[in-house]
């Protein structure tokens, strides 16, 4: 991604790359992904910072300056590219590793070694550096290694000193060590995220950008990471700027929907501002902008925030619910939650028809297996939310419970890389056997994301929401089952390279690098169909029915519990007579055209509501095929077995499709 600013005829050239890295799987490989879901905000920021500080000229009029902007987990970075070129090129040429988490941490510091090697400017900023220097008075010896080698660490926002850095590294002044963290930035008037077209077309939804609208949070959370970064103090941005962007970045590249970012919305000063700014650009500007955000418990009972979040296009809120074990609450320090309220939360977001996911952390100190079985199933049944994001609970560097375990001196896991909220880094009370903790965690995935919860989600959800909580619902399955990470760190379909590991891991041959890579594609395609049948399952058993196919549905339904097993023509026949006798408009098919409607999914159209007929087909087949009998396999068994199969999952996508065009039911 490419933007160039300056006169060619420049007196000096830079090459500027801005560089969000991604992090290491178990076996030491980079984890990069085909396409997607998750944009950087932090890349983002800093692009929008870099146009501002070249279209003021504030490096003077004589430096030409390219910036790059390379997201890892989209993308193979050509590290080897970038080092020949800045000692063959006499430009100049800054790195930056932005906006670098704790579990990116290692491989920030692999890249940076990297770079440094071919003589590269580079700088390293992100919470990681930022939160772990800000609760701590010494620096950790991985951080004084960077320091030794050259490496450049910004602690704290750069809003107003981007400017600053620049200019120092490129007069070669920089400093070891920057630390902004007690000048927390003025936000108001500070340019707003920038979306990069070419960028924006490695995910998987190029109409969604993101925006901090406010940065900080009033709470105290013993877990995050936030307060002791971005502050307690809330700080905003202009509702003005924000609607200024809304409105280019719909011009520019039909971008229509937003992850607000913030860590506390409802905190935000400039709310209201921002839902009217957002409710006149949808109604007077006919620019169809929508929106998620985070909120924590009590932002239901703040006068009118609900139904305008409504209003102004919100389809999505993020809780910080946690957990609702109330001895876990204070564990957490999350004094504001109350797990009685919650049901009345979730109803309130529910009767303004937005759909609602909670996070919620594993592993507190009077979590048991029991109880948090019992909890996930409260969670299910009573709350009603229609997403969980599932997390183990994690000492982050920035913390105050980082903090408070290392002056107790008690054990921490020492890889960074496994610091991503699906790896036990600490001792668990109740579950002291490594690993427990973890499968409980893949445990509470299954059950919150089984066909039979969905099923209830999606039945009760309003159909404004139908399609974004489905969509959600592929998302999160692929990568909390297939990829086994989580969603928020995940997209669709691992790219691997041979060659891009942890520098303390050995290189593959090519051999055992292909094989082994044959095996993993194999097998993750084998459960994208599992995978797409089990969505496809979903959406006929949940799409909305006209009141024929409900009366129709439930008197087939009725017969088949009876007879268990696939019905008859004359039986499909008795289910449209009875449905007749409760309304009678309904033509009885003869049995030519039953027949027809049976194996002619297009023609049945919105008769179709399940696709068990299907999957026991193909369960028949492939025990055929795995026992040898391929003579057992009909030709014309499997014929139309594949010609069904196709059509449903045509309709399907078509669906999915036509859903997505039309944005159906957002606005109703």
């Amino acid at each position: 991604m490419l933007f160039k600013y300056g006169k060619r005829t420049a007196k000096e050239k830079v090459q500027l790359f801005l560089i969000k890295p991604s992090n290491y799987d178990d076996e030491g490989y980079v984890v990069t992904h085909l396409r997607g879901v998750l944009p950087s905000n932090t890349l983002n920021c800093l692009a929008a910072l870099t146009e501002d500080v070249l279209s003021q000229k504030l490096l003077g009029e004589g430096v030409d300056v390219t910036l790059h902007l390379l997201d890892e987990t989209v993308r193979t970075l050509p590290v080897e590219k970038i080092c020949r070129r800045a000692q063959r090129s006499p430009d100049r040429t800054i790195v930056c590793l932005v906006g670098v988490q704790t579990n990116q941490f290692p491989r920030a510091c692999d890249l940076a070694r990297a770079f440094r090697k071919a003589d590269i400017t580079v700088l390293i900023g992100g919470f990681h550096v930022s939160g772990y220097l800000a609760m701590l008075p010494e620096i950790p010896p991985d951080i004084q290694a960077l320091l030794d080698e050259g490496v450049t660490i910004v602690k704290g926002e750069v809003e107003e000193t981007w400017a600053a850095l620049l200019e120092d590294a490129l007069t070669g002044r920089l400093k070891p060590l920057y630390d902004f963290v007690n000048d927390k930035p003025d936000l108001f008037t500070k340019p707003i995220p920038l979306l990069d077209k070419k960028l924006m077309k490695r995910f998987v939804a190029s109409n969604f950008g993101t925006i901090d609208c406010g940065r900080g949070c009033p709470f105290n959370c013993s877990f995050c990471t936030i307060i002791n970064v971005q502050g307690r103090k809330m700080r905003v941005r202009s509702a003005a700027f924000i609607a200024d962007a809304i409105r280019e970045n719909w011009r520019q590249n039909r971008v229509d929907f937003y992850f607000f970012t913030d860590d506390n919305f409802a905190r935000n000063a400039q709310w209201e501002e921002i839902f009217d700014t957002l409710i006149e650009l949808r109604e007077q500007e006919k620019i169809p902008v929508t929106f998620m955000m985070q909120v924590d418990v009590l932002s239901y009972k703040i006068k009118n925030f609900v139904s305008k979040a409504r209003q102004a296009g919100c389809t999505q809120v993020f809780i910080g619910m946690e957990t609702i074990n109330p001895e876990s609450l204070r564990d957490a320090g999350k004094t504001q939650n109350k797990a009685e309220d919650y049901v009345n939360l979730i109803r309130a977001w529910h009767d303004a028809e937005v759909a609602t996911h909670v996070g919620y952390i594993l592993g507190f100190p009077h979590d048991t297996k029991e109880s948090i079985r019992r909890d996930i199933q409260r969670l299910m049944h009573e709350i009603q939310v229609e997403q969980a994001s599932f997390f183990i609970l994690t000492p982050l560097p920035g913390s105050r419970d980082h903090l408070e375990m290392k002056q107790r001196g008690e054990y921490m896991e020492p890889d960074y890389n496994k610091y991503d909220s699906i790896h036990e880094t600490m001792h668990y009370r109740h579950f002291p056997q490594p690993g427990s903790l973890m499968a409980l965690y893949y445990e509470a995935w299954e059950t919150f994301y089984s066909l039979e919860n969905m099923k209830r989600v999606l039945s009760r959800a309003a159909p404004r929401n139908y399609w974004n909580i489905m969509r959600n619902y592929i998302w999160y399955k692929n990568a909390a089952m297939l990829e086994k990470r989580h969603p928020m760190m995940a997209g669709f379909f691992r790219r691997k390279s041979r060659k891009a590991m942890r520098h303390e891991v050995s290189v593959p041959s090519r051999w055992a690098f292909a094989r082994m890579r044959m095996s993993e594609i194999a097998s993750y395609f084998q459960g994208v169909v599992q995978l797409l049948w089990e969505m496809q399952e979903l959406w006929l058993s949940t799409r909305p029915r006209s009141a024929t196919e409900g009366r129709l549905v439930d008197e087939m339904t009725r017969i088949y519990a009876m007879v268990q097993r696939r019905l008859t023509v004359s039986e499909l026949q008795l289910a449209y007579r009875r449905t007749k006798t409760h309304l009678p408009t309904l033509k009885v098919p003869s049995r030519f055209v039953l027949y027809w409607q049976k194996w002619n999914l297009f023609y049945a159209g919105r008769r179709v509501f399940t696709r068990a007929d299907i999957d026991q087909s193909w369960s028949r087949i492939v025990i055929w095929v795995r026992r040898y009998k391929f003579p057992c396999v009909s030709p014309v068994h499997l014929l139309t077995t594949l010609w069904l199969e196709f059509q449903i999952s045509a309709m399907f996508a078509y669906a999915l499709l036509q859903a997505r065009n039309k944005k159906q039911g957002l606005d109703a």
